[in-house]
């Protein structure tokens, strides 16, 4: 795995057999990595706070920041930073931190394999928990450290198919999930995860939703880790 600049710590990855799913990386985040017991995350899903979803007025993605802040503070952006740890074969333009190829192999949300060449569109970092989504059920009363954080939490990232993660757009786990049904598992206990960390709600078909597929892989364990929950002080968002 490739080394992070500043004496960061590098990305963790820990591999966990699920049953109904097959085995996966739980790509979160660098720290203590699926540290729950098992059913961790069916009862994390059942633990968040239920809510209607509140509107979309007030909305943009500037309201969290500007996008990939670096802050974690090790000299390459956040969207650097996931590509690192995400491909695999990976090239820099410079040095370390810029990735100019690498391979996704699989992509988690489509099972297939996709080539990243820095300026084309073939990979998107993929906020697990979309940013309108999570401004609906309650990041848009938070401030804005907090916001930002949210937006650069490799916890909530994910290096995925572009053409996968543009059809998913804001959508929760009651309205979109990766069409590889082997990644559902996973997938759906990154987003549990993520709500509980920085306490947002659900919808009641979003809850729903969450513990269906849960069901399916009782074991599933709930990823942990990440940045913390409120960026240094110098980023700001508007």
């Amino acid at each position: 795995m490739a080394r992070l600049r500043g004496g960061a710590v590098t990305a963790v990855v820990v591999i966990f057999a699920v049953a109904g799913c097959k085995d996966l990386q739980d790509k979160g985040a660098s720290g203590a990595q699926g540290t729950g017991g098992g059913g961790a995350a069916l009862t994390a899903a059942d633990s968040l706070t239920v809510k209607g979803r509140a509107p979309k007025t007030g909305y943009s993605r500037a309201r969290f920041g500007s996008a990939w802040a670096d802050t974690d503070s090790n000299s390459c952006d956040t969207r650097d930073d996931i590509l690192k740890r995400d491909l695999k074969d990976v090239k820099y333009t410079d040095d370390d931190c810029k990735v100019s190829y690498g391979v996704l192999e699989p992509d988690p949300y489509s099972g297939k394999v996709v080539t990243y060449r820095r300026g084309r569109s073939l990979v998107d970092i993929d906020h697990l928990v979309a940013l309108s989504d999570a401004w609906q059920k309650g990041a848009r009363y938070w401030d804005a450290g907090k916001r930002i954080a949210l937006a650069n939490d490799p916890l909530n990232l994910l290096a995925v198919d572009a053409g996968a993660n543009r059809g998913k757009g804001d959508g929760d786990t009651a309205t979109w999930l990766p069409p590889d049904k082997s990644y559902r598992c996973t997938y759906v206990a990154a987003q549990v995860a993520v709500k509980k960390k920085y306490g947002l709600w659900v919808t009641a078909a979003e809850k729903a939703a969450m513990k269906k597929v849960l069901t399916t892989c009782p074991g599933q364990r709930l990823p942990s880790g990440g940045n913390p929950t409120n960026a240094p002080s110098r980023f700001t968002a508007r």
